[in-house]
């Protein structure tokens, strides 16, 4: 599939070692990368003004759902067609884009799943497994790696799975929601490196994650 109207949205808190190289090898597969930083404390958007990114910014630190819904907004004004949402610490090779892209024609929206190793810390593993098995519970949805950031989607299929969660329960919500709307998924299978320093969905924030599924379920008829 040729590169046309295809947006990388990169979510930036105080990712400043990193951002510049995702930004160029980014900029490699996709027509435009726009970075939200989410209230650093770095140098975070300098560095990614320079390397040829849009920026947006937020003044005070918001969440990670509220940072790419910020950024996925701006893209859909812009008139994106697709949508490539990767995270900005290095754990996703920009090189990949292309696989989700080439799915992009027949699929509304493309999932990652993050190959199992040794290195994959163990919170991550049990939390991938009782949020993903939560969730074929309670919305009959099987993925494979519910918490994989890593996803693409049309802006027309974006228009319905947009997420009102400011934290990491955004990933969740959009499944749920893509479930409800029966859109047509498929999912990949990415590498992904772990920095000695593990940044990503917490114990606590698994718990907060199980507790919204239940809740939409009961509340919001999802």
């Amino acid at each position: 599939m040729a590169a046309k109207k295809i947006w990388a949205v990169i979510p930036a808190y105080n990712e400043g070692r990193s951002i510049k190289s995702i930004i160029e090898n980014a900029q490699k597969y996709v027509d435009s990368v726009v970075v939200v930083d989410d209230g650093s404390r770095d140098s975070t958007k300098n560095i990614a003004e320079k390397a040829g990114a849009m920026v947006l910014s937020h003044v005070i630190n918001l969440g990670k759902g509220a940072t790419l819904r910020t950024g996925c907004d701006f893209a859909a004004s812009k008139r994106a067609k697709y949508i490539i949402v990767l995270d900005a610490d290095a754990q996703h090779n920009p090189a990949d884009i292309p696989r989700f892209t080439e799915k992009l024609g027949k699929y509304d929206i493309v999932f990652s799943y993050r190959k199992r190793s040794a290195q994959m810390p163990f919170v991550l593993r049990f939390g991938n497994w009782f949020i993903s098995r939560a969730m074929s519970f309670l919305y009959g949805i099987d993925i494979n790696d519910t918490q994989s950031g890593y996803r693409a989607f049309s802006a027309e299929a974006y228009k319905k799975i947009r997420w009102n969660a400011s934290d990491y329960s955004m990933e969740t919500e959009m499944i749920s929601k893509a479930g409800k709307q029966k859109l047509k998924y498929v999912q990949i299978p990415i590498g992904t490196i772990y920095s000695d320093k593990y940044k990503g969905t917490t114990i606590i924030d698994g718990i907060k994650i199980v507790l919204n599924m239940v809740w939409w379920k009961i509340f919001n008829g999802r």
